[in-house]
């Protein structure tokens, strides 16, 4: 055979290689089913994960605000209309245009739902040529961090039945659904229409994976490519894994205890503070978490640089300290070291959830840790939903959850929700503090000059700090297992995207 022939057989073949490596499917596993397509629902998350819906604003691992459909916006000099102007030749997946009016029905949609549009003060959103304008009642500095969330995702006008719910997704990202088993399964494909960069990988599957430790035997065996949501234990054999790597990022986000603060025996700030006292923190980070620095001295971790204040006195276990706190507010220990009160137990009910496998773990130290304080908590774990639904008919005792405080890039925007007006489903319950909210509504407003708004968010701190409306137990790192043959793998610290279009396969 001629050389040129073999150099252009040898040429052609690596070619294929290379094109069929590429064409691989990325198979990705996590704890998270797919219970609704709304927006509006914990569900509605994937959709942006999965870069297959777009918000109007988008954010980088710092929460700083980039372009997503808008590719900019400018606020009035009152501070009362925003105009976001959408990029240009943007498509959702069926071909349609992405037009002003197309996104401010999705827009209104998600006005009429809970979330995040709820803490703005939006009195109309209107389409003025390719600019979706919002009209506020007052001014709100945070609002273009409000449209980063994914409750606000862009759907197309297909998407939705003739009653205004969702009955498939259509979004205008790189990749579109091809396949949707609720609610288990999805697949995606890259979209032949996207404006950007065309993503390396063309198929994706999500598998809806409960036990943690399926997660890890799948990543091991080479049966999923990505896996999220790995316990503590996993992490560590993986580590040596040789097929595998871990990949984490530091989140904003908090492990916590949630305080009925109106219960008989949860409402002062002196009876928290004797249970935060009786909690080790740092045992359970080290132990249970594998991962010292991770036990929380406060409730906002150093991930959230401008919240976080390293000069507050730390949240600390002090035994002693907490026993005479108890006995302070009448509770004596009975002969079996069980806290008694005008004959009554103190006995309460922690509930919490398997999606996010550390919490159950968590809950079963924290259970221990009380009963040696004298305190008696019943542990249930079962759907995340039971918490916020325990917040709305006033049954709910204690909460173990992670609390995501940049559900939209400006931390400002949640704990507007969480800490004002006796807080969201997932915020405050019967506790109110009228400073703190004055000070979160003057950071709302904007304007305050630099050293008075750091003033601020102190203050917003401290009060957290001396109330405890919600105790903090641990900060947090996201760890996942990945096929050590991908490339471009990053975690996102703000959790809206996989970053999949990143992502490619290594020869």
């Amino acid at each position: 055979m001629h050389p040129l022939q073999s150099r252009l057989i040898a040429g052609s073949l690596l070619l294929a290689v290379g094109l069929s490596v590429q064409a691989k499917a990325l198979n990705l596993i996590g704890p998270w089913e797919i219970h609704s397509l709304d927006p509006s629902s914990s569900s509605g998350i994937l959709f942006t994960r999965l870069q297959v819906a777009e918000t109007l604003v988008d954010a980088d691992n710092a929460g700083t605000l980039k372009p997503g459909l808008a590719s900019r916006w400018q606020a009035s000099s009152d501070q009362l209309s925003w105009r976001f102007t959408l990029r240009d030749g943007a498509r959702f997946h069926d071909g349609s245009t992405v037009s002003a009016a197309n996104v401010v029905a999705a827009l209104e949609k998600a006005r009429k739902k809970p979330g995040m549009l709820e803490n703005a003060p939006i009195s109309a959103i209107r389409a003025d040529g390719k600019d979706v304008v919002v009209q506020l009642s007052k001014p709100f500095a945070p609002l273009p961090a409000v449209f980063a969330h994914t409750h606000t995702q862009v759907l197309a006008p297909a998407s939705y039945a003739a009653d205004g719910s969702v009955k498939s997704i259509i979004g205008s990202g790189p990749y579109r659904i091809s396949q949707l088993q609720q609610p288990q399964r999805v697949s995606v494909q890259a979209f032949a229409g996207w404006q950007g960069k065309k993503p390396a990988i063309t198929e994706v599957g999500y598998q809806a994976i409960g036990r943690a430790e399926s997660r890890t035997l799948m990543a091991e065996s080479g049966q999923a490519d990505i896996a999220f949501g790995l316990d503590p234990v996993s992490i560590t054999r993986l580590q040596v894994s040789p097929r595998v790597s871990i990949v984490s990022a530091t989140l904003p986000r908090a492990i916590q205890i949630k305080f009925n603060a109106g219960h008989k025996w949860l409402n002062t700030p002196a009876m928290r503070l004797a249970i935060s006292q009786s909690l080790n923190r740092q045992a359970i980070a080290t132990a249970l978490l594998r991962d010292p620095q991770m036990a929380a001295t406060q409730l906002f971790p150093p991930s959230m640089k401008a919240w976080h204040q390293p000069a507050l006195p730390a949240l600390a276990y002090q035994p002693e300290q907490a026993r005479r706190s108890f006995a302070a507010q009448g509770w004596k220990p009975d002969a079996d070291g069980q806290l008694v009160r005008n004959g009554e137990r103190l006995a309460l009910t922690l509930r919490t959830y398997p999606d996010r496998p550390e919490l159950p773990l968590i809950a079963t130290a924290l259970q221990e840790q009380l009963r040696q304080a004298g305190m008696a908590v019943q542990v249930k774990v079962g759907n995340a939903s039971e918490i916020p639904a325990g917040h709305k008919d006033g049954t709910l005792e204690l909460a173990l959850y992670a609390r995501n405080y940049a559900l939209v890039p400006d931390p400002l925007v949640t704990l507007l929700g969480d800490f004002t007006d006796d807080g969201a489903d997932w915020g405050v319950m019967k506790w109110q503090n009228a400073v703190l909210s004055q000070q979160l509504a003057a950071l709302g407003l904007g304007g305050l000059k630099p050293a008075l708004a750091a003033a601020a968010r102190l203050k917003v701190a401290t009060i957290l700090q001396q109330e405890l409306p919600v105790l903090p137990v641990a900060w947090y790192r996201q760890s996942a297992a990945v096929n050590k043959a991908l490339r471009g793998v990053s975690l996102d610290p703000q959790e809206r995207s996989y970053r999949l279009s990143d992502m490619s396969w290594g020869r």
